[in-house]
Formats: structure tokens, sequence, C-alpha cells
């Protein structure tokens, strides 16, 4: 494959490559001022230690604040050129819409700067990387590729950076090629990986800062600092259109029903944004059945009785979705899935390892239809999971409802017109679509926030922008530790002690006490079984709903950083106002006050609530 030659446009790839992304004005001008805030902590105290240990050089530093010469001259009016950088950038993980609009943001702002730095890319990936195997980006390569999808300027990888023969060959790459900065653009994994290049380098004493992109479609990196993934809202857009159609062809014929599967690993957030944009009959999301310890047996009943309550009121028709991590969510199925990748671990073969499950385990897969049984033998991911993405979830649940209800007929209970399925997997149509303009400006303006973080010669940090429900003109930008976003899993094993795992970064699935999962609840009755479907239609570029984004994004509240602004700004006031000198009363107001809160805070920051691990793990590790 020829790296950054560019391919022949449509007449719509065209028109998006002269579409300029809208850049937040605390990126713009010639001179970006760099604030510090305070030194960070992680989501859980009793981490702290641990990932401090693993982390001694970039752990608790500070967040950062970008701050434009348009909103606050330099001081004297000063405005001196950046010295020239030479920086690599690596794609890692699955390709996303925007991911190109990164490097394109990056590009622009180093030659912006100082038009003598130099951006190298690194070819195929983490693969790329370890050889040294480079493409020196220009104007015509960015010009090439601005706006457009995939990830063909550069390639891409879905290999992780974690042995230390890897992690060598990162470092040796680096030094060689004499890089001031390395840009990571990827998700949990990848930015996990990120940070341990950036504590590496900085043991290594090598020049090299690392910085993190947070991009993935599966829109499961979120934490206090990130509020939306690059390629999310796009992803969303396509698959809602799509499944939009589906539900018209579904209500038009009216003798089918359609089970949709939809990408997004372990998490649902794709599956739930796609609900909330197209209003199917029916949606099951792997958090709801984690928490419920929903059996296979419980969803299959749960879609009869939609079946059926709907037959009585004269549809034969239907669209349920399911996100592909379903599977790993349903307490039996994982329990089995652990067995099997142990079995497989060991060096057993396929052929054998039925042989060698536990007794309840072997039951249940044996009662599995064969093509079920030939994915769930598949060789795990490199982060142990199952491949999520070949187990078709959707077939079985269709065949499992279809033999119910064909029971159902035969003893009388189910008088309907007989059940007729059609099984849809959404896991590749859009991966590669042109991105939205949300998109489009998100990744622009990390690029830009990735350069001034490496300009400013920070290590181990990943480029923000908050407050992205609003206008870009109220975007707020700047860069987060990564060791800020970590957790430790402890998985507990029967009645022995917890295994602790390593400090990560790790997926975050929908918060069903949030309020995009409470917004479809309060709908679910409704989308059942008055067919309110939606169809938002393709993504629009240019009029009304261009600029739309995520239903997610906008009904949540998450301005975590505005917060923080809000809190230091309450805290000044507090220390002008109680000062030396003050009455006694202000003194003693300010006492109580103070432990008032002190005493709030402590009440909700019990020990161990910030860990994170599957849902399933702990009940099942000893199965």
């Amino acid at each position: 494959m020829e790296f950054g030659a560019g391919i022949e446009f449509s007449t719509l790839q065209k028109q998006r490559s002269l579409y300029v992304p809208q850049l937040p004005p605390c990126l713009q001008g010639s001179h970006v001022q760099v604030e510090f805030g305070d030194a960070t902590t992680v989501p859980d105290p009793l981490d702290a230690e641990s990932i401090k240990r693993s982390f001694p050089l970039t752990y608790g530093q500070p967040l950062v604040h970008f701050v434009s010469s348009l909103e606050k001259p330099p001081p004297n009016g000063v405005q001196d050129q950046q010295p020239p950088l030479r920086v690599g950038v690596v794609f890692c993980g699955r390709q996303s819409p925007g991911g190109h609009n990164i490097i394109c943001g990056l590009y622009d702002a180093m030659k912006l700067h100082n038009p003598k730095s130099t951006l190298l890319g690194f070819c195929g990936g983490t693969e790329g990387l370890f050889v040294q195997k480079t493409l020196v980006i220009s104007d015509d390569i960015v010009a090439a590729y601005r706006n457009q999808g995939g990830y063909d300027m550069l390639g891409r990888t879905k290999d992780q950076i974690t042995s230390k023969e890897q992690v060598n060959s990162a470092l040796n790459a680096c030094q060689t090629l004499d890089l001031n900065g390395l840009v990571v653009i990827g998700g949990v994994t990848s930015n996990t990986d990120a940070a341990q290049l950036a504590e590496t380098f900085a043991e290594a004493k090598c020049l090299t800062k690392v910085v993190g992109v947070p991009v993935t479609f599966y829109g499961d990196l979120q934490n206090q600092f990130v509020e939306a993934n690059v390629g999310f809202d796009t992803i969303c857009k396509v698959n809602s259109q799509l499944i939009s159609n589906i539900c018209t062809d579904a209500l038009s014929a009216e003798k089918y029903y359609y089970f949709i599967r939809l990408m997004g690993r372990s998490a649902s957030h794709v599956t739930l944004e796609c609900s909330l944009q197209s209003h199917p009959n029916m949606v099951i999301l792997g958090e709801e059945v984690a928490s419920s310890k929903l059996t296979l047996h419980d969803i299959t009943k749960r879609i009869c009785n939609a079946v059926q309550s709907r037959a009585e009121k004269g549809k034969y028709h239907g669209v349920i979705l399911l996100p592909e991590g379903l599977v790993e969510s349903i307490p039996e199925v994982y329990a089995l899935l652990q067995e099997i990748h142990v079995l497989l671990k060991n060096g057993v073969s396929t052929e054998s390892i039925s042989g060698q499950l536990s007794p309840w385990a072997s039951a249940l897969f044996e009662s599995m239809p064969p093509f079920i049984k030939k994915q769930l033998l598949l060789s795990p991911e490199s982060d142990q999971s199952a491949q999520l993405s070949q187990i078709e979830t959707e077939k079985l649940l269709a065949q499992l409802v279809e033999t119910e209800m064909e029971i159902q007929t035969k003893n009388g209970t189910y008088t309907g017109k007989k059940f007729n399925s059609i099984c849809h997997f959404f896991g590749y149509q859009a991966r590669g679509s042109v991105p939205s303009n949300f998109d489009c400006d998100y990744a622009y303006a990390l690029g830009h926030g990735a350069y001034h973080l490496l300009a400013a010669g920070l290590n181990g940090y990943i480029a923000t922008v908050t407050n992205l429900k609003n206008d870009v003109s109220r975007w707020r930008c700047g860069g987060a530790p990564l060791t800020a976003m970590m957790t430790i899993r402890r998985l507990l094993r029967g009645l022995g002690t917890p295994l602790i795992g390593k400090p990560s970064i790790h997926p975050v699935g929908v918060d069903l006490k949030g309020k995009s999962y409470g917004l479809l609840v309060q709908n679910a009755e409704k989308y059942l079984m008055d067919d309110l479907y939606s169809n938002p239609g393709p993504i629009q570029y240019k009029g009304p709903g261009s600029d739309s984004k995520t239903i997610c994004l906008c009904v949540e509240d998450h301005d975590y950083m505005g917060r923080l602004k809000k809190l230091q700004s309450y805290l000044d006031k507090v220390k002008t106002s109680v000062r030396p000198g003050c009455s006694q009363e202000v003194l003693k107001a300010a006492v109580s006050a103070m432990a008032y809160v002190v005493e709030i805070l402590s009440l909700m920051s019990p020990a161990g609530t910030g860990h994170a691990y599957h849902p399933l793990e702990d009940t099942y590790a000893n199965m």
C-alpha cells in the first residue's frame, strides 16, 4: 500500500476537503499561552499509591489550560516564534472518522508557529513505529486527507505497545529519529500504552514527549476530563440512518422482526445513542443485563413477551437493537467464555475443549447452535476479551425466540402469525465514513491542542476539549495527565484475597443512572408499542442539522472543568474575605462552613468507590 497517496475524490469529498474546521478562540492567534492548574489525583484514593509507584515521574502533574493572545495578550505584547519541532504521529487501534483531522490540526499548528517544524507519520500503525517506517507529512498530503474518513493516510494497527521489546523499539525509534514529541491517536488501550511510553521515556531521559488523543468510535474513553471521543458522532449518525431505514422497511412489510447488532465492544454507548436517534421498538444494553444478571433465558423471554404484546395489537414486525458486547454481559455465557479462554491458553485444541469444560459449562456449550459454538471457540483478543465482532448474538437470540414462539404456538399461548426474523450486524459500514462537522472540528482542535502540549514540553498528557455540547466558541481546551484517568481493577477470586491488576485507563460503560439512559427508559414503552420510528437521514454538512451533536452529549451535564474553575473562584473569594484582621464573626462562619464541606466530602469518598471492573468478573471468577 502506498501511504499518503490520496484517492480519487467524489463530488462530496471535494466539497468536504474545502471545509474549514472551526477552532475555539483559546487556540486561535499566533501566541497561545499555557496556564497550569492544580496537581491532579486519581478517581479512587485507594489507587493513588499504587499508580504513583508505577508512574513516579508522570504522576500528579497539573491540569493545563490554553489561553490565546486574542483573549489574553502576552506580556509586553511580545509574540516570540516557537522553536522548530520534530514530531511523530501514529494511528493506534481501529479507524474512526475524524482521525485524519487530528493530523491536519497538528500539522497546521506546527507550521503556523514555526514553518521549519517537521511532522513524521508512522506508516502501518505501531508496527511502523517499531521499524521506523515514516512518511514526511506535507501540504499536499494534508490537503488530500483533510475532512476525509478512514486512516489510509498512514494505515493502522490494533497491536498494543505492551511488551518490553515493543516499548524499547518505540524508544529507539524516537531517539533515532530525534523526535521532540510522539502523538498517539487511539482509545483506552492506546492511551494507557501512551502513559507507559511517557514514563519509560522520562526514566530513560529521552527528549521525546508523549501525548495522547482520545479517538474511538466505541465512545468508552470517558472520564472527568474527556467528554467525547473522535468518531463517535459520525458512527452514530450513519448507523442511526441505517437503522431508521430498516424501521421504515419493517413498518412497510409488517411481517419481519429485525435483530440488529451494533459495534461497541463491552460498552453499549453506540447502541444507546442510536436508539435515542432512531427509536427502535426494543433495546437490550449489556450494562442492563449485567446489572440485573439476566440469563439467556431471561432475555429470550423478554423479547417473546414483547412479540406477544405487539401481536395482540395486530403488529407482527419490529426492530431490536443489541450491542456486540451483550454476549459477555450474560452471566452464564461470560463464565463459559472464561473457561474456554483458560483452556485455549493452556494449549487445549478446540476439538477437545467441550470434554474438558465443567459439567454445567459443557451442558451450556452443547445446547448452543453449531455456528455459535464455533464462534465461542475463537481465540480471545489481546486484552483477553472474546472476539465480540465475530459472535453473532443477534442470530442466536433470533433463533431462540423463534423456537420459543413455536412452542407457545403449539401449546396455544400464542395465537398470532408466525414469527419471522432478519438479522444484521452493523460493524464496518460506518467506520470509514466522511466525518461529521462536529468530528471534523473536534479532531482539528485536538490536533492543535496536542501541538501546544508538546511545545510546552509536557509529557504523559492527553489533549482535551470540554464544554463540547455548546458552540465551538465556548469550547475549553487544554490537557490532563494520563495518570489522572487511571484506576486499578480488583478482581475477587472466591473467598481469597483480591487479584490486583495494573494501573490502566479502563473503558467506561453506559451509566444506568445517567440522563441518557433515563431518557431511553422514559420512552421505552412508547417505542415498544407505538412504532414511533424517527429517521434522522444522512449526515448533513450544510444547513439544518449540520451542527447537530449526539443526544447523549447534549443531555448529560459533563462540565467538570467548568466546575473546577467555579470552585477555584469560590476559594479565591474565601481567601479574599477571610484574612488576618477580619471580624470574629466572619472567621467563625468560614470555619463552620468549611468544616461542613469537609465532612460532606469525606462521606462522599468511601473506600473502593472508584474501582473499575467487569460487573460479572467477581461473581464468576471461580466458576
